[in-house]
């Protein structure tokens, strides 16, 4: 059977979705933050889900992720690239560049994390040592390399609570962590996925440095460098999609 995939993206990408028909889900967990878009990219047909709403109205903190993955396993979604707007911690990029990063840590709390809830439907202790699927991070990266996209393979992803952003002090703790790129969404929409065995990988899109790293205001960066990374990403995607799967 081939691949099916889905996208999740933040805002920004309103575009993917023109003219693509609307697909309600209803799931055990409620209503994911969006309807489904499936809509042709290159030689497939991709689903999209909007984060945090057609209206970007969700904060990180109040998506109902299990909904989200629920919704695209119900669509039978084996492989989901979640684009994921970050800051970036170390020196490993800069603001307007992508990374595929291969290990996160979580700092989120208080999340509907888990469709571990009771009963024997799940296996209890999943394997998590790799939270990001190594097949389909390979992908993003052969992709970037044929699209000529400067992209940065690996780095650890702290994922933080949210809705405000870091203080200078707490970056600094992040960074003694271990951590390169700091977001909000990438947990528990990882661990969720690798619940429902759906393959997940991110690209993360680095729109500023962290708190405390940069020369201007931060969402002075932000808007400085979205447009840039947005595009570097897409350019994946469109390769990525450019290509057969079995």
């Amino acid at each position: 059977m081939p691949e099916k995939f889905a996208i999740i993206v933040g805002s920004g990408f309103a575009d993917l979705v023109d003219d693509a028909p609307a697909q309600t889900v209803d799931t055990p967990y409620g209503q994911p933050s969006a309807p489904l878009y499936e809509s042709p990219i290159g030689r497939h047909r991709v689903l999209t889900l909007m984060r945090h709403g057609d209206n970007q109205g969700i904060p990180a903190h109040l998506i109902n992720y299990r909904a989200n993955i629920a919704a695209l396993k119900a669509k039978n979604t084996s492989s989901i690239i979640a684009l994921n707007t970050v800051g970036v911690v170390s020196q490993i990029r800069d603001g307007g560049q992508i990374g595929i990063p291969d290990q996160l840590i979580d700092y989120t709390w208080g999340r509907e994390h888990t469709f571990m809830t009771g009963g024997d439907m799940y296996e209890r202790h999943i394997e998590f040592t790799d939270p990001f699927s190594s097949p389909l991070r390979t992908r993003l990266l052969s992709a970037a390399a044929a699209a000529n996209v400067d992209c940065y393979d690996g780095g650890v992803y702290a994922a933080t609570q949210g809705p405000r952003l870091e203080t200078a002090a707490e970056v600094d703790r992040l960074e003694r962590d271990g951590a390169d790129y700091v977001g909000m969404t990438a947990m528990p929409e990882a661990v969720l996925a690798a619940e429902l065995k759906i393959k997940y990988a991110c690209i993360a899109l680095v729109v500023n440095r962290a708190a405390g790293r940069g020369d201007q205001p931060i969402h002075d960066d932000v808007e400085t460098n979205s447009a840039a990374a947005k595009a570097l990403a897409m350019r994946v995607i469109d390769r990525v999609f450019s290509e057969e799967t079995d």
